[in-house]
């Protein structure tokens, strides 16, 4: 504990001596600045490349399927069977670039027969699926 020494009144220093906590900060300040530049060495990592078949100006026509609440579906407004559906998702799983298949079911449609084209879908390898919705009514 530090004591006054021109003062009569003898009691201890009020006042904080920081020469000791600005040593403190001084040598760790030296320590960061050497050690920083040590520890900021680049690791070469080789990257997968996308598609190297796929042509960025090459576009694919998407699959539009519209399911009725009574269960007929159309595909690119044509009648087809689930049957032929499952057939259509394995040729068109097969292409290179996949293209999309955009789903429109009627509001009142079973959520079972949507679930059942979902899941016929992505047993074909189809990866890429929308909803297509309307705005807000």
């Amino acid at each position: 504990m530090a004591m006054s020494t021109g003062d009569n009144s003898g009691g201890p220093m009020s006042e904080i001596n920081v020469t000791p906590l600005v040593d403190v900060m001084l040598v760790l300040l030296i320590i960061f600045m050497i050690t920083a530049p040590l520890m900021s060495h680049r690791i070469t990592v080789p990257l997968p490349t996308a598609n190297p078949k796929v042509v960025d100006n090459e576009q694919v026509e998407p699959m539009d399927l519209a399911i009725k609440p009574d269960g007929t579906m159309y595909l690119n407004d044509a009648e087809v069977t689930e049957a032929e559906l499952k057939l259509q998702f394995a040729t068109a799983a097969a292409k290179t670039p996949q293209p999309e298949l955009q789903l429109r079911a009627d509001k009142t449609t079973e959520y079972k027969i949507v679930k059942k084209v979902l899941s016929d879908a992505k047993d074909a390898g189809m990866v890429h699926v929308g909803f297509i919705t309307t705005g807000k009514e």
